[in-house]
């Protein structure tokens, strides 16, 4: 008899069909804890999780996000208050786009509210999904559209494109008003490409061409990717979450007025859930995209790229890491070379608060407040962002992020931050940090942010008797 189990290695998956002239002896079990043992065995230990390997479904905690966001009154809550927050803004803004989607998205909150109050419990959720969606996203945005109406950022992404095609630059030399700024950097004008090429010569081209909706398609398209990498079973699809979270003043506002940081928001949560799986060049490539629409969101490498380094070691986190760069460096060199007054006047120093023509982002932040008070406030507003910028990054080295979803923390802690604290800012750019919160944990079915268990490869010390076989 000839056997082929070697200590140290599993048995075979599936069924064993040999045939064996003489019965097998049964496996006895292994010994408990501290029994039998030689000093210093702790048990079963099993091998480092392999590289592309799945790990088996976290177990789902016991106020998990999902189960939560399933009953009655959590839903009723949130409707109502959805549509305070829309009812507000025909009372208390000043700019025509706020007040038209308030007017709209109130009344489809309160029926979204009467729905998930009086429907059947199978259906409820969905109806209630539906008539926000409908209420406070697609009428709006459809108006606003036909009417020709947007956000001042909408225009700049779109005439980039147009001056791209032109000149070679997205920028307009020697700006002279507000609207000549572009803040963003060269690949935001990949988004009014379709502008350029559509015109707005009828509904349907205006409709098509409009930067909102192709800002609102990346968007869904990075959450479901990152949905699909982050849950532990793959047998749900996120339409439902996915149009809550749309639907939600959060994004519905942002999506209609202007949309431009949606795109910057789903890239952020799919460069950490491929960093959770291991995708090190894709990881590394959407990071060069996000970091060449705009140079705020630039600390999402250094988290993702530790993040990778925590969970798979330097090797993966090195590759992910010059991907990036080298990918992000290709894009922006000639630039660079070519326009670097444009550059550091128009996407640095402008939204600083730095040139002659103000930004007009304010809202009533700690930030925007110190700098009211001359160059001395804005001098201490550049001060604490700078230390809570490194304090930050004090954070990230001492505890690494170990999942997608402490990764996503960090991030979203670093950018609120420094959206409170810079001297010019809006409510609404806390919209990322949100989001990065909140999606990583509807993905992955859980609110820790701890690593998540991972599948055993073999076991260790249970060599037991062999397997005789012909």
């Amino acid at each position: 008899m000839v056997s082929t189990r070697t200590p140290g290695f599993s048995r075979p998956r599936g069924r064993f069909t040999g045939r064996s002239a003489t019965p097998t002896a049964p496996v006895p079990a292994a010994p408990p804890t501290g029994a039998g043992r030689p000093p210093g065995d702790r048990g079963h230990r099993p091998f480092p999780r392999q590289r592309g390997e799945e790990g088996p479904p976290s177990p789902p905690d016991r106020l998990n996000p999902a189960r939560l966001a399933g009953h009655r009154g959590v839903q009723l809550l949130g409707c109502l208050v959805a549509a305070g927050w829309a009812a507000g803004f025909p009372i208390i803004s000043d700019l025509p786009n706020q007040r038209l989607w308030g007017t709209l998205a109130a009344p489809a909150y309160l029926l979204a509210g009467l729905f998930c109050l009086v429907l059947p419990r199978r259906i409820a959720a969905r109806a209630a999904a539906a008539a926000a969606l409908l209420g406070a996203v697609l009428v709006p945005l459809v108006v606003l559209v036909l009417q020709g109406r947007h956000q001042s950022e909408v225009m700049v992404v779109e005439r980039s494109a147009r001056l791209l095609f032109s000149t070679g630059s997205p920028y307009l030399p020697d700006p002279v008003v507000v609207t000549d700024y572009n803040p963003y950097l060269p690949a935001m004008s990949l988004f009014g490409v379709p502008r350029a090429l559509f015109g707005d010569g009828n509904a349907l081209a205006r409709l098509a061409g409009d930067a909102r909706i192709w800002f609102a398609l990346a968007f869904v398209a990075c959450l479901l990717a990152s949905w699909r990498l982050l849950r532990p079973s793959r047998d749900r699809a996120p339409l439902l979450p996915l149009t809550v979270l749309t639907a939600s003043p959060l994004v519905a506002l942002a999506l209609v007025g202007g949309g431009v940081d949606l795109p910057l928001i789903g890239l952020c949560c799919l460069a950490m859930a491929l960093a959770e799986r291991d995708r090190t060049i894709a990881a590394g490539l959407v990071l060069a995209l996000a970091g060449t629409l705009k140079w705020t969101v630039w600390p999402a490498l250094p988290v993702a790229v530790l993040l990778l380094w925590r969970l798979y070691g330097r090797r993966p986190a090195a590759r992910a890491g010059a991907t990036a760069l080298g990918a992000a460096c290709a894009v922006m060199v000639p630039y660079v070379l070519t326009r670097a007054e444009d550059l550091r006047d128009q996407v640095v120093r402008f939204p600083l608060g730095l040139t002659a023509i103000q930004t007009p982002a304010g809202s009533p932040l700690p930030g925007k407040v110190l700098a009211g008070f001359g160059p001395t406030g804005h001098t201490a507003s550049l001060v604490l962002l700078t230390v809570s910028g490194l304090g930050v990054t004090i954070w990230l080295l001492a505890r690494p992020p170990v999942s997608a979803i402490a990764a996503a923390d960090l991030l979203a802690t670093g950018l609120a931050i420094a959206f409170m604290l810079a001297p010019a800012g809006r409510f609404g750019y806390l919209a990322l940090p949100a989001v990065l919160v909140i999606w990583p944990r509807l993905a992955a079915r859980r609110w820790s942010g701890a690593r998540p268990p991972v599948r055993p490869v073999c076991l260790l010390n249970q060599a037991g008797p062999a397997l005789p076989v012909r």
